[in-house]
């Protein structure tokens, strides 16, 4: 969602009336404990290795044919990933879990928003600051992937608000995080097998570089439906301007269904996100999510096999996540 919060930000202070403000509860401890306890049984007939058996949610990708492509699986993914915190109601929070327990509930794919500030990372959605940064971000993908080393977790890092206070460039800055969490990145360019990148982030540039660094989605067109033919191919749905819910739906199901039926060549990253435009045009998150989110789970419910591509969703939930991981096994 490209920065719309600083697009409305006048139009909220005119909307301070209507609407309240609020902040993301802490619901971490609530949830943890069923996060990490859910697991999930197949017959038999159904398994692909031994330890599909049995898993749980922080570690079902060792449970998959490592010798297959990350494209080659349905991977839950968020959007906004660390967006938790907001001024006005419905314009910014899009998570209620923090990075730690989304992991922890299957979450893979990661949509990580840095504020180049300082020489450093700071985790935004628009003008909101998220009280994070990416030294947070990298700790919690570390700790977790030290503690599940079959996993993997793949990261977009998108360059968000204004830049100030610095004297180099993104890349320059995000190198220097490289340097200080030495070997937790694959920086390949084109999707690797789970096998080789086990323990590690792999990431998806959505940030200009000089040098080659990860897969590169620098390509990303605004508002849209579109392929990034670079070194790996790519098909993103990123429609997140929602006028009408049921035309959303309409092009989440077509991408999901062209991912079922590909093989493993292409990255499939289908945004299920959006915001539907409210009182005085102010942005509105929650109006797309309530609707789209019950959609989701209801389409894998019955798609119960397949490979689905990566399915990026607001507001995740263990249900749903553990419906996605299904088809892996099916």
């Amino acid at each position: 969602m490209k920065n719309h919060v600083l697009k409305f930000g006048l139009k909220m202070f005119i909307a301070a009336t209507f609407l309240a403000s609020c902040s993301a509860p802490s619901i971490e401890d609530t949830v943890n404990a069923s996060i990490q306890e859910t697991k999930v049984s197949f017959p038999q007939s159904k398994l692909l290795t031994a330890k599909a058996a049995s898993y749980t949610l922080s570690n079902w990708m060792g449970a998959l044919d490592e010798n297959q492509k990350l494209t080659a699986f349905t991977i839950p993914g968020t959007h906004d990933s660390g967006a938790r915190y907001e001024t006005f109601s419905g314009t910014a929070k899009c998570q209620n879990l923090s990075i730690d327990d989304q992991l922890k509930a299957g979450v893979r794919y990661l949509d990580i928003r840095g504020r180049h500030y300082n020489n450093t990372f700071e985790i935004h959605h628009g003008v909101v600051y998220q009280k994070i940064n990416f030294t947070n971000v990298l700790n919690s993908c570390k700790s977790f992937l030290a503690q599940n080393p079959s996993e993997t977790i793949i990261m977009s890092l998108k360059e968000e608000h204004t830049a100030s206070g610095n004297n180099r460039t993104y890349e320059a800055t995000f190198d220097s995080y490289v340097q200080q969490f030495p070997e937790l990145f694959s920086l390949g360019n084109t999707i690797p097998t789970l096998k080789s990148v086990k323990g590690k982030i792999v990431l998806l540039r959505r940030f200009a570089a000089v040098n080659t660094k990860g897969i590169d989605a620098t390509n990303w067109t605004d508002n849209a439906v579109f392929e990034i033919n670079a070194t790996q191919a790519i098909k993103v749905q990123d429609v997140y301007k929602v006028a009408d819910n049921v035309a959303k739906w309409t092009v989440i199901t077509a991408l999901a269904n062209e991912a079922k039926l590909s093989n493993d060549a292409k990255l499939y990253l289908n945004y299920c996100s959006g915001y539907k435009s409210g009182l005085f045009g102010i942005p509105s998150i929650p109006t797309v999510s309530n609707a789209i989110n019950p959609k989701v789970k209801s389409f894998f419910t019955t798609n119960v096999s397949g490979h689905f591509g990566i399915v990026i969703m607001d507001f995740t939930d263990v249900t749903t996540n553990d419906l996605m991981i299904k088809t892996n096994f099916n």
